[in-house]
């Protein structure tokens, strides 16, 4: 299978319209918080991180000014407690902010902040972002149609997101791959057709190894593999549809390999359609909020014209459907894609 580089440039973000913003208030994504992504950014000193293996892992350890540090530390807890228990603020004494990290590479440049719980030292983490309006749709479309939810928040111009638990792709891929089992490396080849399918469909681009974790499940006697993404800042933004395809980009050649050795093209073809008929049953059982988040985001400009253009005919090459030909939005396209693979479950009108 033939690579090549498929993202030239970075992406920009786009504003929140107030449609958008309308239906993130109706769903309790809204809400106000103490402290915004640019006071995070007033940090004095900062050293690098290593991970286990003393490898730079590219984010550093930041250092607040005496005098603003309890009142940041204060802010973060009350940022947890918005996250993970609506607010209740008894929870804040037993909360220890132990380190706040800022990643020095990508679109988001997020900060990552670990709380840990005094009583009995367990720790969780959750990321302060920029918000941007693509990422956002990427947010809430995971939560709506993937197998798991997904918590996030809003305030203004910043966002809060969870941590998704799992091993990253490109270090599990290094790792963790050659130790698996072949009956191991058949399933883990499964699942990464399925999610494969899964990105396609919803229009989740960048799928590099490094921008999903790999999560083991127990299961009797074995262990399982699923694939869950954590990266969303390239939703529905570039107009080749090979972004949105995992299979194309280099990072995931040893995945890719595992399909060739171990599925034949029946089993692809057999995963594939049993990911649409998950993927439509989901759409389905969140008819009504997936409804209207798709009426605003068929207005919503979070490409360019050119790029929505280009995957608009990518698109009708693959279906025939002229649908795709007319679309100026990348919602218009998403909103065909989903009715695409809906229509043998139910008449849904997306609005088509």
């Amino acid at each position: 299978m033939q690579r090549e580089k498929l993202l030239f440039y970075k992406k920009p973000a786009f504003e929140v319209s107030s449609g958008f913003r309308h239906y993130l208030n109706r769903y309790n994504r809204l809400i106000e918080i103490p402290i915004f992504y640019e006071d995070l950014l007033r940090f004095e000193t900062a050293v690098s991180v290593f991970d286990a293996k003393e490898r730079d892992t590219l984010w550093v350890r930041v250092v607040y000014p005496e005098l603003e540090r309890e009142e940041i530390d204060k802010s973060l807890k009350q940022i947890y407690s918005n996250l993970h228990s609506d607010g209740n603020e008894e929870i804040i004494k037993y909360l220890s902010v132990d380190a706040v990290d800022f990643c020095t590479f990508g679109n988001s440049k997020p900060f990552r902040v670990k709380v840990r719980n005094i009583l009995n030292d367990n720790y969780t983490y959750f990321y302060v972002k920029k918000t941007d309006a693509s990422r956002l749709y990427g947010l809430e479309l995971e939560h709506l149609l993937s197998p798991y939810n997904l918590n996030f928040l809003v305030y203004e111009g910043t966002l809060i997101e969870e941590h998704i638990s799992g091993i990253p792709g490109d270090i599990f891929i290094e790792e963790y791959l050659p130790q698996l089992s072949k009956s191991q490396q058949n399933q883990l080849a499964k699942e990464f057709v399925k999610f494969n399918e899964r990105c396609m469909i919803r229009l989740l681009g960048d799928m590099r190894s490094y921008n999903y974790v790999v999560i083991p499940v127990h299961d009797f006697d074995s262990v399982i593999h699923k694939i869950r993404p954590i990266d969303f800042d390239q939703q529905f933004y570039e107009g080749n549809l090979k972004v949105y395809r995992p299979q194309f980009f280099e990072e995931n050649k040893s995945m890719v390999d595992l399909i060739k050795k171990f599925l034949l093209k029946d089993s692809i073809d057999q995963y594939k359609r049993e990911e649409r008929s998950i993927l439509a049953k989901r759409a389905l059982s969140n008819e009504t909020q997936l409804r209207r988040l798709m009426e605003i985001c068929k207005l919503d400009i979070v490409s360019d014209s050119t790029r929505t253009s280009a995957l608009g005919q990518e698109i009708y090459n693959l279906t025939k459907d002229p649908y795709f030909k007319s679309c100026v939005t990348m919602g218009q396209i998403l909103n065909g894609a989903l009715s695409f693979v809906t229509k043998n479950y139910k008449d849904l009108n997306w609005g088509i």
